[in-house]
């Protein structure tokens, strides 16, 4: 039988920007060992299989595999999935404004979208779960040899390497600035696993406060060698986790609060995240991950 696909690029309003997404929109009869082969055929960081709702009051049901291991939660993912089911919604005579909820292995994810354009939309979802910390000791020294640096370039102000999550565990590594974090690159398995390798999902999420634009708050790089991803472009589940990371450091005051992460620059695929938090009472009571996607591909597989 032939199934319908699309690639779209993620956390970008242009294509050939942002994160490349395959989404499979009738995953229906294909089994773990299928649809794991089908992603490693896309060689995607993350290739989203779509299913008929276990709720018939949510949109779909959602299965997100990376080219080695299936994951409970992803942000871009997220995104896109949720921008393509609005665009042929909107082919369909919806609304530009829809809001769909997506059911994932971490639970149900209330997506809002508002469609820009034919294919080309900006969505927004609410957190599944907040994210907490995950007890895990960091030697500075470890850390900035796994990744090729010096200790004295790893952290900055109060920041330390620290690790949580909201979904997905990650492990959070500030750096001096855009220069130390430029050259940063995973180091032989060794070191990697002597860093990172405690975690189910060994990965480090490098950040820095200095960004290349504007209006942006925090410029990132996101390595998962362990999982099929040497870099990744643009991590929205990490950008979920990472909530936990500013509430800790920053310590926002009470309220809302917005920031755009920066990545995939140093790849030739720049993207922007946002994240929204809200705090109260020093704690943060919830949080929301944002961005454009548009389609720059369809076709079928014959699978």
């Amino acid at each position: 039988m032939t199934r319908p696909y699309a690639i779209l690029d993620v956390f970008a309003n242009t294509p050939l920007a942002g994160n490349p997404l395959a989404v499979v929109l009738d995953g229906a009869g294909l089994d773990d060992a299928r649809m794991q082969a089908i992603a490693r055929e896309f060689n995607l960081s993350e290739t989203v299989f779509v299913l008929p709702a276990d709720n018939r009051v949510h949109s779909a049901r959602v299965r997100i595999f990376t080219p080695a291991r299936e994951l409970p939660f992803a942000g871009h993912p997220t995104v896109g999935t949720a921008v393509l089911l609005a665009s042929r919604k909107l082919a369909q005579g919806a609304g530009k404004e829809q809001m769909l909820v997506l059911e994932e292995l971490v639970g149900a994810i209330r997506c809002g979208v508002f469609m820009k354009g034919e294919g080309a939309g900006h969505a927004i979802f609410d957190l599944p779960r907040l994210p907490h910390v995950v007890e895990r000791n960091f030697e500075r020294e470890t850390v900035a040899a796994a990744l090729g640096l010096l200790p004295a370039e790893v952290g900055f102000e109060n920041h330390v390497c620290c690790a949580y999550d909201a979904g997905v565990p990650y492990a959070f590594v500030p750096v001096r600035d855009l220069d130390v974090i430029a050259r940063a690159t995973p180091q032989a398995d060794k070191l990697w696993s002597a860093a990172f390798g405690e975690s189910s999902h060994p990965n480090a999420f490098v950040y820095c406060r200095q960004t290349r634009g504007t209006g942006r708050h925090f410029h990132a790089r996101m390595f998962a060698p362990d999982l099929g991803i040497g870099e990744d472009p643009a991590t929205g589940s990490a950008a979920a986790a990472f909530a936990g990371v500013v509430c800790r450091f920053d310590t926002p005051p009470s309220g809302g609060h917005r920031y755009v992460i920066e990545q995939g620059f140093e790849m030739g695929r720049p993207s922007l995240i946002t994240l929204e938090i809200d705090v109260e009472k020093g704690a943060l009571a919830a949080a929301r991950i944002g961005g454009d996607a548009v389609v720059v591909a369809e076709g079928t597989l014959a699978v």
